[in-house]
């Protein structure tokens, strides 16, 4: 096993870990800022291991799986935690859910075709702005104005991105004429 997917599975083993503490911070309130910790050093494996697979030629068929994967865990755990909480609307969790299985059903028709689909620059603005706002919404989450800020950082950059993904990579959607 290489570093780089033993790195993501450290950011795996993390995420029971960042929502424990986070789901008990309304009781332990300094254990909020420990969920801040986690969530952003697990935010900063998918930054390392990205460049330890590429600068040490470490890529591998189990990363390629793994760590897009650990992502949308890390992710979706916070948000789901916040919709328990009823911070966030599940329509807007729905948005992100919805933009992350259209891309990944793209990408997997296009593999099917002999394509590699790479991450787009708004997919990373998406990835980095969403977990910005997750950051912040661990030790906000009590300011309700900020509620609203969040998930337009959330939810406006998902739109986008998804949108554009499938602006640009249209043909593989297109049927062929038989």
């Amino acid at each position: 096993m290489t570093t780089a997917s033993k790195i993501t599975i450290v950011r795996v083993v993390m995420i029971p870990a960042f929502m424990a503490a986070l789901l008990l911070s309304p009781t332990y309130p300094w254990l909020k800022f420990l969920a801040l910790g986690l969530f952003i050093v697990a935010s900063l494996t998918d930054f390392v291991d990205g460049y330890i697979a590429r600068h040490y030629n470490q890529v591998s068929d189990f990363g390629k799986f793994l760590d897009p994967l650990a992502d949308k865990l890390l992710v979706i755990s916070a948000m789901c935690i916040f919709c328990q909480w009823t911070l966030m609307p599940a329509w807007a969790l729905m948005i992100v859910l919805a933009r992350e299985f259209a891309v990944t059903g793209l990408r997997l028709i296009a593999v099917g075709k002999g394509r590699v689909i790479a991450a787009g620059w708004s997919g990373k603005v998406k990835t980095f702005s969403t977990m910005v706002a997750l950051c912040v919404w661990i030790v906000f989450h009590d300011w309700a104005w900020l509620n609203w800020v969040v998930i337009l950082v959330i939810v406006l950059p998902t739109l986008y991105s998804g949108i554009e993904y499938f602006i640009q990579n249209r043909d593989v959607l297109e049927l062929k004429k038989q």
